[in-house]
């Protein structure tokens, strides 16, 4: 429910991604999807954890089609049951992931495509589906082995990483949060949005958000404050972080300050981005 609503609070497609979206959207046959980019509205993909290596990346017999990391491109794409995934299937996301594109390679040649997506994952702690530890039904080590189906190289490119949890004392969904009206509407949020992303664009001229930013700039001409950039630093040093775990969480940082409204990213930023991103390579749910 959530991954579906991301696309309702991402800024409109602009015109060069309408076009972009459209080309693409008009290759692979799903002429149903036109209007929605033509009214700017951001697409959203969720193919089944089933999915074949042609249909996430494009292929077929005879004349090459997109797959659905080019039809995401310039929205979202939602993998749910990940861990389900063929692990070689998952794999082939890495590549797209940073660079944006995905080379389909047949006898008679190569095929480019482009594929810029926000990458969604989702997935029960186990196959039973208990969200605590003591709850859990599977036999031993089943829950540890589910979880590790997702690699440390693909989940080193996943920025954020959310665990849902229920009331701790009910184990179930407080009732009030089910009737609760003050939580902000999607367009409130969506004009936050809209607001950081016109920071981002503003500062960098020659990219269209944080996420575009070669990491090495970013170190050098934008970094976090002082403090933050050496608690990243001894992070990378004690190995808990990767140079590209780096990149990413000062991206992250950089998010933040944008919607904050904040010159440049504070050490309480880059602490945020940094457990957000840990979480994620230590697997600590998807």
């Amino acid at each position: 429910m959530l991954a579906e609503r991301l696309p309702g609070i991402l800024p409109p497609l602009r015109e060069d991604e309408q076009l972009e979206s459209a080309a693409v959207h008009s290759v692979a046959g799903a002429r149903d999807r036109l209007e929605q980019v033509w009214r700017g509205e951001r697409p959203f993909v969720a193919p089944h954890h089933s999915v074949t290596r042609a249909a996430l990346t494009g292929g077929g017999s005879g004349r090459i089609r997109p797959g659905a990391v080019s039809i995401a491109h310039n929205g979202v794409l939602f993998i749910d049951e990940a861990p389900e995934v063929a692990a070689g299937v998952l794999e082939l996301l890495r590549t797209p992931m940073e660079t944006g594109r995905i080379d389909v390679a047949r006898h008679h040649g190569t095929v480019r495509f482009p594929a810029r997506f926000q990458l969604v994952l989702a997935s029960n702690p186990c196959p039973c589906g208990a969200a605590e530890p003591v709850d859990c039904r599977c036999r031993g080590g089943v829950r540890d082995r589910y979880l590790h189906r997702l690699s440390g190289p693909l989940l080193d490119r996943v920025d954020l990483s959310v665990r849902t949890r229920t009331d701790p004392t009910s184990g179930l969904v407080p009732a009030d949060d089910l009737v609760s009206t003050s939580g902000e509407s999607s367009a409130e949020v969506r004009d936050r949005v809209i607001e950081a992303r016109g920071r981002s664009v503003h500062r960098w001229k020659r990219w269209a958000s944080n996420a575009s930013v070669p990491g090495p700039f970013l170190r050098r001409e934008y970094p976090a404050d002082d403090a933050g950039m050496a608690l990243l630093q001894e992070k990378l040093r004690v190995g808990t972080v990767s140079h590209r775990g780096v990149d990413r969480t000062l991206r992250v940082a950089w998010t933040m300050a944008d919607l904050s409204g904040s010159a440049q990213p504070g050490t309480s930023q880059v602490m945020d981005a940094l457990e957000l991103y840990t979480s994620a390579v230590d697997r600590d749910g998807v």
